[in-house]
């Protein structure tokens, strides 16, 4: 069995108050998601749920995101969807350092097995 990568889509996600990770993780991952629409799946005779989804989430304190939570946002993976959380992203403390704004950076790829 062989994964082939067929499609790999980028997204971003904020949250503006709260410093939550997984939020703006989770955001991002909508963001992408909703970037692409996957008809070509008949044309090799599989369907969404054929397919593997990996995540990698772009944030300034990646242990902070819960990535099973943000992998369960996932539809049609049956399980076979992962996330992991690197560093990246941005992040803007308030003025007062209470708060600030957290900007959270996806990246989405959709695999297929290829029967070999």
């Amino acid at each position: 069995m062989a994964m082939v990568r067929c499609v790999t889509e980028m997204g971003m996600g904020v949250d503006v108050h709260g410093l939550d990770y997984t939020k703006a993780a989770t955001r991002a991952v909508f963001d992408a998601l909703h970037h692409s629409s996957l008809g070509f799946m008949r044309m090799l005779g599989k369907t969404a749920d054929d397919m593997t989804v990996d995540i990698t989430i772009g944030v300034s304190k990646p242990d902070q995101v819960d990535t099973e939570a943000v992998a369960a946002t996932l539809p049609h993976t049956n399980g076979k969807g992962t996330c992991k959380a690197v560093v990246g992203g941005l992040e803007i403390p308030s003025a007062d350092g209470n708060d600030g704004l957290l900007v959270a950076n996806a990246v989405i790829i959709v695999s297929f097995d290829d029967g070999k």
